[in-house]
């Protein structure tokens, strides 16, 4: 079997999905993409390819080595984004070539259903008790929410109280038997994040997500020492070189995108990594479908899983949903907030290619928006 043609597909709201298709008509697809970057991954994508194309495909493995260590300058986000959606098509082939689910593959599963959670609010929720009210309805058992929109680089007094306010609101819609966790999203400095969870402790978050900036990973043991509250970060950290000095740290949860941080083959072994220091992982997965096949496939057969990440409602999805372009939406049939175990070959999705090349011809051009201070500087978003 040999690897014959790779396409790739820009789909609204802001996705890009690959196709990796056999001789022997074997077709594997994966979803390659930074979130406003798309473009750039998907030439990144074409010019791998040409290292895969008349290979077969079921050397997983060695295709890593050389997509991720054949060029002399290696990593960063597009590469490494690139070659993760190419490594979860290999693995979907593999899985359908052998007759069996990836988790079986990967050594087979440790549970039978996956914990996942549901997002509630943008960056300036309103109703926040209505809209967690709804996800407890819908038989979910945990959600996250933003921790606050565009802040000061110190935190005010009225902007510490108002990110307090809302977890204590969403604490008291859930209940001390549900979670909630809390995303940073890096828009805090380390000194404000540090006043923050101070104040957030008695509200017992499940995690509190990117309390500063990837490029400040190195003031996380400080922040790790000063809360009782498990940290959590990692959907901007690319592989396990990057994920080793945060776990040292004491980060709680690591959380990489199985379309960031290699796919399959290197999500896996950051787990794997994570585990020796104690700590749980919690795939980041925003995305699409195809991503969110990749990140229950390895979370059906990793030990130390606490809980995954999906878009189903999210505030990013205006022209198109996590079910969109699948031709059968029961993987994603969530049961009391859990995702039942799929025995289905390969990722265990179907995807409707008509409707994902119809969805190519318009394409998307998402970015995310610049924020700013009130006195004109950047600000994170």
């Amino acid at each position: 079997m040999k690897i014959t043609r790779i396409e790739t597909f820009m789909v609204p709201p802001r996705w890009l999905f690959c196709r990796v298709e056999t001789d022997d008509g074997v077709v594997g697809w994966g979803e390659p993409v930074v979130e406003g970057r798309a473009e750039v991954v998907r030439a990144a994508v074409d010019v791998l390819a040409e290292q895969l194309i008349g290979k077969d495909p079921l050397r997983i493995q060695d295709h890593w080595q050389i997509l991720t260590k054949g060029g002399f300058y290696r990593g960063g986000p597009v590469l490494s984004s690139a070659v993760a959606g190419l490594d979860q098509a290999l693995w979907d082939i593999a899985g359908k070539t052998y007759g069996a689910p990836v988790h079986a593959l990967l050594g087979g599963p440790v549970r039978e259903r996956v914990r996942v959670y549901a997002w509630v609010g943008g960056d300036e929720p309103a109703a926040l008790a209505e809209q967690i009210a709804a996800q407890v309805e819908a038989g979910f058992t945990a959600v996250k929410m933003n921790g606050a929109g565009a802040v000061s680089p110190l935190t005010t007094p009225a902007e510490t109280a108002a990110v307090v306010d809302r977890v204590a609101a969403a604490r008291e819609a859930l209940g001390p038997d549900r979670d909630v966790a809390v995303d940073f999203h890096g828009r805090f400095t380390a000194a404000s994040s540090r006043r923050i969870l101070a104040e957030l402790a008695p509200l017992h978050p499940l995690f509190v997500e990117e309390p500063v900036v990837p490029e400040q990973s190195h003031l996380l043991a400080r922040l790790a020492a000063a809360t009782d509250i498990p940290l959590a970060t990692g959907e901007r950290l690319y592989g396990r070189a990057e994920f080793l000095p945060v776990l040292a740290a004491g980060v709680a949860v690591a959380q990489p995108d199985l379309s960031h941080a290699g796919g399959v083959s290197e999500v896996t072994r950051i787990a794997s990594l994570a585990d020796t220091y104690g700590a749980l992982l919690a795939p980041h997965c925003p995305l699409g479908p195809i991503a969110l096949a990749a990140s229950l496939q390895v979370a059906f057969a990793t030990p130390n899983f606490l809980i995954q990440e999906q878009s189903r409602g999210i505030h990013y999805n205006k022209s198109a949903d996590l079910l969109t372009y699948l031709v059968d939406t029961e993987p994603f049939r969530f049961v009391d907030g859990h995702a039942p175990r799929c025995d289905a070959p390969g990722l265990g999705v179907d995807v409707d290619e008509k409707a994902v090349r119809a969805a190519d011809r318009d394409g998307h051009a998402w970015r995310n928006p610049v924020w700013r201070h009130a006195d004109g500087s950047f600000a994170e978003w």
